[in-house]
């Protein structure tokens, strides 16, 4: 199906942004906040890549491996969405000491 080849598409296209700017942070706090939403995505392309999967074939071994993919999918969706809201507030108020401190 079209639309899961498109959010599969940005899942990647925003693993990749998210991935530049955790290299590119300066606290160890700000990359893994940085790294936490690229695993978000990363999480999305997998689950989305099942669900993909199980619409091409019907083959048994087809759906184990999709029923697998989303299930490994969400579950790391679910941990890093934690993670990131975890880190957001350190994240935010070491934005706003920076922004003071100009």
């Amino acid at each position: 199906m079209p639309v899961f080849v498109v959010i599969i598409v940005f899942s990647v296209i925003f693993y990749l942004y998210y991935k530049v700017k955790s290299f590119q942070a300066k606290t160890p706090i700000e990359k893994k906040w940085w790294n936490a939403k690229s695993s978000i995505a990363l999480g999305l392309f997998v689950a989305v890549f099942g669900f993909n999967r199980l619409f091409i074939t019907q083959t048994t071994v087809s759906i184990i491996i999709g029923i697998l993919f989303i299930f490994v999918g969400t579950i790391s969706i679910w941990t890093n969405f934690k993670a990131y809201k975890y880190y957001s507030p350190y994240v935010e108020t070491k934005k706003e000491s920076m922004e003071k401190g100009m």
